[in-house]
């Protein structure tokens, strides 16, 4: 990685406003009660709109405050780095991107489950129908815009060495997203009854970012880090 050519912002400004946007949101759904309206539902639901494509993921769930705080966290510890690297307009780009592409896996495997609900509940085969409905709920959060910056994070700083909670010893970057990529697979797949985490939606964010910076890399070899 070559050098900063000045000293790096520990706040730059679009990870700065990025928090703020996020926090008067958080602050709007539990005063104001518009989560309803800003979350990404399924496509065929009578309550999607496609401006929830956007709106989502500067929203988070309002009965748990960790999830907007891990959010938030881990995109002021590794978000900071991106834009000290790429600068405030690339990174912005590519937080954006990376969570539409987070919605559009979302909403893609969505599509294909709620089609084999109807072809279950054609048939009559009602536990069936359960089991696809169980993974219709609609979404929220910045989480796959933030799967997108560990992917960045990791391709760009593969061997730099993280403390993950509960474990016990540091592990480099490429490692930890390898891992979370895993779980993330293995969630989305197994569909476990009770498991509110939109797993494809994180896959997709993390698919995208690599797909972004992987290009960058290719097209931009004397400026990429």
């Amino acid at each position: 990685m070559s050098d900063f050519k000045t000293r790096p912002d520990s706040f730059p400004p679009i990870v700065k406003n990025l928090i703020i946007i996020n926090v008067l949101v958080f602050v709007a759904q539990l005063t104001l009660g518009i989560t309803d309206k800003i979350m990404l539902y399924p496509i065929q639901s009578p309550q999607f709109a496609p401006y929830q494509i956007a709106t989502h993921m500067f929203a988070h769930a309002p009965n748990m405050y960790f999830h907007i705080i891990f959010n938030m966290f881990a995109l002021w510890m590794f978000g900071r780095v991106l834009e000290n690297v790429w600068g405030p307009q690339r990174f912005l780009f590519f937080y954006l991107v990376c969570g539409v592409g987070a919605a559009a896996c979302h909403l893609a495997v969505q599509y294909i489950a709620w089609q084999n609900m109807d072809a279950a509940i054609a048939v009559g085969d009602m536990a069936k129908a359960q089991t696809y409905a169980n993974s219709l709920a609609p979404a929220l959060g910045a989480s796959g815009a933030i799967m997108g910056i560990f992917a960045a994070f990791a391709y760009l700083f593969p061997n730099t060495e993280m403390f993950i909670m509960f474990i016990p010893f540091p592990i480099k970057a490429k490692w930890a997203v390898l891992g979370l990529t895993a779980i993330d697979l293995f969630g989305g797949i197994a569909n476990v009854s009770g498991d509110n985490v939109a797993h494809f939606a994180h896959l997709g964010g993390a698919i995208t970012g690599f797909i972004i910076v992987l290009i960058w890399n290719k097209m931009d070899k004397r400026r990429f880090y």
